[in-house]
């Protein structure tokens, strides 16, 4: 017969990186993503600048302002209220996607969903943010872009013939696109790409979302102006203790994430405990943001006004610490009730709220240490430590401060992941059933080839047996559900299965038939030893054979068989990488 190896083997190149023709087409589909990011970015930011007019100062602009600028007196704890009951009605009737603060929902899209994201959850999710943020909801629109950023790439996706993969490239794309847009980061864009919502880095995706931020960054100045957010012009310290201090405010800010992110799920689970359905928890926590408003105006809103002021250190000390204590207060039941909000902009006041507090005791600007506490805040909270050291500098301008920063997100996310199981974003995820490791691993089976894995000089017939003489072995001798078929020389001829003995019962009329000719129109999948044990995993994967012969490249001699099983060992032997302890130096047995 003529071998014919499938096409899953025969033309497996291997490479460092796996990549076709589909990485510069998914890279110039992302230069309309990247454009429809900016342009969602521009629609939001401007939604929610209408909504603030209009809530806090009666008028129907779209030209920025501040609540603390305002004066309503009571209305203060009404307006919230109104707001919040307007976002709970619009997720009743409209879509519950749109509740929450964005980026878990858009892992979980990623993961169970197939990246498909609706055009209602792409108009309402943007709407009712805005809503929620203008009416004085004390969130960012950081996770809001990152959901309405990620629609418009999942909607543009589905216009095509994409697979799951592809699209979940172009809607991580249009995320990372619109947080640029919003906040002008795009380092920080690309590393919360990578970090959080792609669960791979591979050229085919990472391509793609940096083309989508450059070019929403190019779009930047025409929608929303160029420049750092937050330019500030803090001295970096020049003690030799400064990098101490950094890794002890990432390590406070770290514990800080830690008693925020279990503050926020207890509370969720008090508004569940609620005899009310879900519409109305929205309202009943802006009540709680109302009050806070009365207290210190700064809380509400998405707070920018007070992340600037705490990086130029024009707050007062008593001014920061109720920042400090009334924001948090006001977040956690508000985000815990199931409105629309983000949790970046909350996370910076808090995370530097607490690093300016700190630094009235360290060399240098307190308003340095702000920014210190900003990058650990934000890596121990989303498990995000590059991000969080690379976000706040691009936001400030400040890139000298690189090595503090860095210092601060490592210890805060050491701190994070030793006292938490799971992130401020994957706990929402995990409640729902659905647990997701964050942690980029190669795949064990590409590690190994098959000849590490197989079962070598395994059983074998010979294609001079008849076919009553095969019947006779798969009855009373056969211990596997398929054997390799081989001629005199060892070469491999097919597979022969108890399927096919069990329709050579029937068929009477082949019982002297040589099982060399009965097997020899088949097409019998092979690999190498060479082959990556993945690409053995794919075979058995398209043909559903359970056993595929490994035959020397030459000779087509069957040298073993890589089954469903052995691929097992494969995880074994990862797992013994992991936990096996041994140690080489100063042994007390040098021979072993």
């Amino acid at each position: 017969m003529s071998l014919t190896p499938t096409r899953a083997v025969e033309t497996h190149q291997l490479a460092d990186h796996s990549v076709d023709l589909r990485m510069p087409l998914l890279a110039l589909m992302a230069l309309v993503v990247g454009t429809g990011g900016a342009v969602g970015a521009w629609v939001l930011v401007k939604l929610i600048a209408i909504a603030t007019n209009l809530f806090w100062f009666g008028r129907l602009s779209a030209a920025h302002s501040v609540i603390t600028d305002s004066n309503v007196g009571l209305l203060v704890v009404i307006i919230p209220v109104i707001g919040s009951l307007l976002v709970g009605l619009m997720a009743r009737f409209g879509s519950d996607k749109i509740r929450g603060h964005g980026i878990p929902e858009a892992i979980e899209t990623i993961l169970f969903g197939e990246s498909r994201l609706s055009l209602k959850v792409a108009l309402l999710k943007p709407l009712s943010s805005a809503i929620s943020i203008g009416s004085g909801g004390p969130f960012g629109a950081e996770g809001p872009i990152i959901m309405t950023g990620g629609a418009i790439g999942s909607l543009f996706a589905q216009c095509f013939h994409l697979s799951a993969a592809e699209r979940k490239t172009l809607l991580v794309a249009g995320a990372a696109a619109g947080m640029t847009a919003i906040f002008g980061t795009p380092l920080a864009a690309i590393l919360l790409a990578v970090e959080v919502l792609l669960f791979e880095l591979k050229p085919r995706s990472f391509v793609p979302v940096v083309v989508a931020t450059i070019v929403s960054l190019a779009w930047r100045p025409l929608f929303l102006g160029s420049g750092s957010m937050f330019p500030m012009t803090a001295t970096v310290p020049d003690s030799g203790w400064s990098l101490l201090a950094a890794a002890g405010i990432g390590l406070l800010v770290g514990f800080e994430a830690m008693l925020l992110s279990t503050s926020l799920y207890r509370i969720e689970d008090l508004f569940h405990k609620l005899p009310v359905h879900w519409m109305w928890w929205p309202a009943i926590g802006a009540i709680v943001v109302g009050l806070g408003g009365l207290i210190d105006a700064h809380v509400l809103g998405a707070g920018y006004a007070s992340i600037e002021a705490l990086l130029t250190g024009s707050l007062a000390l008593k001014v920061v610490v109720a920042l400090l204590a009334v924001k948090a207060v006001v977040w956690l039941v508000a985000l815990g009730s199931g409105t629309s909000g983000g949790v970046l902009a909350p996370l910076l006041i808090l995370g530097g709220a607490a690093g300016f507090l700190i630094g009235q005791f360290l060399p240098g600007d307190a308003s340095f240490w702000a920014m210190i506490g900003m990058a650990g805040i934000m890596s121990g909270a989303m498990r995000a430590p590059m991000t969080g050291a690379l976000f706040a500098v691009e936001l400030t301008g400040h890139f000298e401060a690189i090595p503090y920063t860095i210092t601060a997100a490592g210890a805060a996310y050491a701190i994070s992941v030793l006292l938490m199981r799971r992130s401020i974003l994957t706990e929402k995820i995990a409640r729902r059933g659905r647990h997701i490791l964050q942690e980029y691993t190669v795949d064990p089976l590409d590690l190994l080839q098959a000849a590490q894995l197989m079962t070598p000089h395994p059983q074998m017939l010979s294609g001079g047996l008849t076919i009553e003489q095969t019947l006779t072995f798969f009855t009373t001798q056969a211990e596997h559900r398929s054997y390799p078929v081989v001629d005199a020389g060892g070469r491999l001829i097919g597979l022969v299965s108890r399927t096919d003995a069990l329709r050579w019962q029937i068929d009477h009329s082949l019982a002297k038939t040589l099982l060399s000719d009965a097997i020899s129109d088949s097409t019998q999948p092979v690999a190498y030893p060479d082959t990556p044990s993945g690409v053995v995993a794919d075979l058995i994967i398209e043909t559903g054979i359970g056993r595929i012969p490994i035959v020397d490249r030459e000779t087509r001699k069957v040298l073993g068989i890589l089954s469903r099983q052995d691929l097992l060992k494969a995880r074994s032997t990862n797992r013994l990488a992991e936990t096996g302890r041994n140690r080489f130096v100063f042994r007390t047995n040098p021979a072993s």
